[in-house]
């Protein structure tokens, strides 16, 4: 499938986090261009922002979180719209920051396990140490970090729902609120845990990918209804992303454009480097530690929407809303919503065999 695309100017939603890498690298190394396209990436501040503007035409495409998708299709949190996924843009990426007297209260320490900060942390709420249940907060209810930040939480024996007290914030208020007081912590896409190290306010408490390995994270969404009008762009857009997520796949590459990433989303290297290389550090002075896989964008076939995960992602959602969502609309919603046929058409053309079956997420 390509042919001439329907409309060759696209506006394409963002927000500023490491995992917009393969927009970014598209755009900058001209891979837009080469198949057709002008596109303008429009940042936004928040993912309901950005969930809003996409679903009124206003954005053709975005950056997007992957429950959040699945649950706009749904028609629950917010306006009820028939998207679809055809490309994920990236694994993994996720972190929990605490006020870093709180973390050195907590003994975060380098090398320390997911749960093991998390028995440090619960141990101070429960020997009364805080002035009240703690305040933690996340990008959007239907996100991979509201999965994480509970997790975490459970792991050290607290009630997510009533020990602590989580709210949504946008992913470039965390850093602010978290050295004025207003939060003792969150869970954020980088590089805002990595900022929080760098102006001395913060330390990394978990990474995510120390949880779950290869956790679906942000995908390319667009309407049901554009995709339709518009086939052939869509094609060439998902062409043009999946290339950048291959080259992003490749450990030198991303450190040689992470100056340029930090350039685009006006951030600091200092912060964008450690998470795109998988070189990071807990708080300022500690000793760097190797997570190759934090950032997983195209190699293994990462960039494919497996519906293997869209399934564990409608469980996890179903969590949250307290109750599980019947099988049918499951099924229907995750055959809807995650499109591995789209992905196939684009490897496909750049020559990669796509196994038949996606991997599963399992917690370590």
């Amino acid at each position: 499938m390509s042919g001439v695309p329907e409309k060759r100017t696209l506006r394409v939603g963002y927000l500023r986090l490491a995992d917009s890498a393969p927009l970014w690298v598209a755009e900058e190394e001209g891979l837009f261009a080469r198949h057709g396209l002008e596109v303008e990436l429009v940042r936004e501040v928040s993912w309901a922002n950005l969930r809003d503007r996409l679903v009124v035409g206003q954005l053709d495409a975005a950056q997007f979180l992957a429950p959040l998708l699945l649950m706009t299709s749904f028609g629950v949190g917010g306006p009820r719209a028939d998207l679809l996924t055809g490309l994920a843009l990236g694994q993994n990426g996720n972190a929990i920051t605490l006020r870093r007297a709180l973390a050195e209260a907590a003994q975060v320490a380098p090398g320390a396990s997911f749960a093991d900060t998390a028995r440090g942390f619960a141990r101070l709420v429960r020997e009364g140490r805080l002035a009240g249940p703690p305040i933690f907060a996340t990008v959007h209810l239907f996100s991979s970090h509201s999965f994480l930040l509970r997790a975490w939480l459970a792991a050290g024996g607290l009630d997510p729902e009533r020990d602590a007290r989580i709210l949504v914030l946008p992913p470039q208020q965390m850093v602010d609120s978290l050295s004025r007081g207003v939060i003792d912590g969150y869970c954020v896409g980088e590089p805002w845990n990595s900022l929080a190290v760098v102006e001395g306010v913060g330390a990394i408490a978990a990474f995510g990918c120390d949880r779950w390995p290869r956790a679906p994270e942000k995908v390319l969404a667009v309407t049901e209804a554009w995709h339709r009008a518009h086939p052939a762009s869509h094609f060439r857009l998902r062409l043009a992303l999946l290339e950048a997520c291959l080259r992003l796949a490749d450990e030198a590459y991303r450190a040689r454009f992470a100056p340029r990433l930090a350039a685009c989303l006006e951030l600091p290297v200092e912060a964008v480097r450690p998470p795109l290389t998988g070189r990071l550090v807990r708080f300022s002075g500690a000793a760097v530690e190797a997570r190759p896989h934090f950032h997983l964008f195209g190699r293994d076939h990462v960039a494919c929407p497996w519906r293997e995960h869209a399934a564990w992602l409608v469980h996890q959602c179903g969590r949250l809303l307290g109750r599980a969502l019947p099988a049918a609309d499951a099924a229907l919603l995750v055959e809807r919503c995650y499109r591995p046929d789209l992905y196939r058409e684009v490897a496909a053309r750049l020559g990669l065999e796509v196994p038949l079956r996606g991997p599963q997420v399992e917690a370590t």
